[in-house]
């Protein structure tokens, strides 16, 4: 008996509970459905009020105020569109197949791609283009490695490769360089303007700091316009264009580009005078050897992409989509982020020379803000509210924007107790080796008051005065201590009016590296 009650009870409590999960899940669906009820009402008001924006006619012309109180013209606004639909249905305007990582070579075997295929392909490649693509093994492996290993990583890369070969392919043209040379960016910086390598090369075109300046890519605490695609891409013109004056071979030009010339010229002489990048690849530095078989790799992917199933992403933005205007005061990516609402990430894309995202005004110099259309419209139009508002943010900053400090060509360093050659690298963004080449130095003994010729890829904090064990300041002060991922700017924004170099001077920090979790700082009340 006590048995049938407890099995009534159980079931009971079991149907008490699938009601209970019914009238629970139902409440869940309803809730669900007046989510997106809300959702397509929002939308639908948002069409609404784009449709009917209000319309204001001043001297005969119409201007559009949206919803954030920005006007615009509309018959600007229309001639805009009118000429986008023209250049998307330009030749000129294609749907880009291809773009490259480096990997090592390996034995791959593709049923897609026998031998015979290839050789026909590149065989056709060699006819078409001024380079020598000739069959080998090491190219045929490099090939199948990037089609078996690469496929997905390139439809990410390939829409930044919409963004900028037609821009590649304009000063191409200017130069009488061979089009093809566009791929060279990819094979040198995967197309990322703000790629840096571990020796310093930079941008799309991974311009060393002296390379960069030879052909005035100037750089300061601002701005590094070896990032900047526009200017970049001019100086790699000039550059390859005086490379092939010399060599009066693209392939030798290309493998210049990549090691300097004086090691193309030492593996042309260890060759016997041979002057076919095949016959002195042997004796070029290894990366080089492996650089122009990976330009070749490009060219025949981006050519039989389709063949290959190698689909584009979609492009973030395309080069005809956006304009560029002159900078009459100095203004942050976010304040034109704020003003204008257009998103901080396409700022960033659009303008990655400004290393701080800040674009500087300077008496002389003419820095401009690459934005889509539409903005551009937007800023032209609405320029004095802009720099108003500029103005209004600026007033309420509490901590002043760093200093606009242009690198010198070279340096005359004078050496310290305490330095080596290390320490005036990391100081300087050099590397130990290039400072003893510069220097004609055999050694890594330094002497004091010994002077040293720097060419700076960075901006160095002045040299400090001589250390003490004590704060120069005085007062009551709090402790912190330092965790990991801490920096010097992180912890100053943790204290009101307290800046890196207050920090530096209370603890008596001089160097980024001798900052470690666990150290305790001293913060003085100011």
């Amino acid at each position: 008996m006590k048995k049938n009650k407890i099995y009534i009870a159980l079931f009971l409590i079991f149907f008490t509970t699938i009601l209970y999960a019914q009238d629970s899940l139902k409440v869940q669906v309803k809730d669900s459905l007046k989510v997106k009820i809300i959702e397509l009402k929002d939308n639908i008001q948002n069409e609404v009020n784009t449709l009917n924006a209000e319309i204001i006619v001043t001297n005969n012309d119409t201007i559009i105020a949206d919803d954030s109180g920005l006007k615009e013209y509309a018959e600007v606004t229309l001639i805009d569109s009118l000429w986008l639909k023209e250049l998307y249905n330009s030749p000129l305007y294609d749907s880009i197949q291809y773009v490259m990582d480096i990997s090592n070579l390996a034995d791959v075997q593709l049923e897609e791609l026998p031998t015979e295929l290839l050789k026909e392909r590149l065989a056709i490649l060699d006819s078409e283009t001024p380079f020598n693509v000739e069959y080998n093994q090491s190219l045929e492996r490099l090939i199948k490695t990037y089609l078996k290993t690469r496929k997905r990583s390139y439809s990410t890369l390939m829409s930044r490769a919409q963004y900028y070969f037609p821009l590649f392919e304009q000063h191409l043209d200017n130069y009488d360089i061979p089009l093809e040379i566009k791929y060279l960016a990819i094979v040198e910086s995967a197309l990322k303007p703000r790629a840096k390598s571990r020796v310093g090369a930079t941008g799309l075109w991974q311009f060393m700091y002296q390379t960069g300046k030879q052909f005035d890519l100037n750089v300061s605490s601002y701005v590094d316009e070896r990032q900047d695609p526009l200017k970049a891409t001019e100086a790699a013109c000039k550059y390859l264009s005086a490379l092939y004056k010399i060599f009066g071979d693209w392939d030798l030009a290309l493998a210049a580009y990549n090691s300097e010339p004086g090691n193309v010229n030492k593996a042309i002489r260890r060759s016997g005078g041979q002057r076919n990048y095949w016959n002195i690849r042997q004796y070029l530095p290894r990366e080089t050897a492996g650089y122009v078989p990976a330009f070749y790799a490009t060219l025949y992917i981006f050519k039989y992409a389709d063949t290959h199933g190698i689909i584009s992403d979609k492009a973030y933005i395309n080069q005809f989509e956006t304009d560029t205007i002159h900078v009459k005061q100095q203004i942050t990516f976010e304040q034109i982020n704020k003003f204008l609402d257009v998103d901080l990430e396409m700022i960033q894309f659009l303008n990655p020379q400004y290393k701080l995202d800040i674009i500087p005004y300077v008496k002389g110099k003419d820095y401009y803000v690459r934005l889509p259309l539409y903005n551009i419209g937007q800023y032209v139009t609405n320029e004095k509210e802009m720099y108003a508002f500029v103005d209004a943010e600026e007033a309420k900053r509490e901590k002043s924007l760093p200093q606009f400090v242009e690198m010198k060509d070279q340096i005359r360093y004078r050496v310290v107790s305490g330095d080596y050659l290390g320490k005036i690298a990391n100081k300087y963004g050099v590397s130990v080796s290039s400072i003893k080449r510069w220097n004609g130095l055999r050694s890594n003994h330094l002497k004091i008051g010994q002077r040293l010729t720097i060419y700076p890829r960075k901006i160095a904090n002045a040299t400090p005065q001589k250390q003490t064990n004590s704060p120069t300041v005085k007062g009551d002060y709090s402790t912190y201590v330092v965790q990991k991922g801490d920096s010097l700017w992180t912890i100053s924004q943790k204290y009101s009016n307290v800046s890196v170099q207050n920090l530096k001077e209370w603890n008596n920090i001089w160097s980024v590296k001798s900052l470690k979790p666990g150290m305790k700082l001293k913060i003085f009340k100011s």
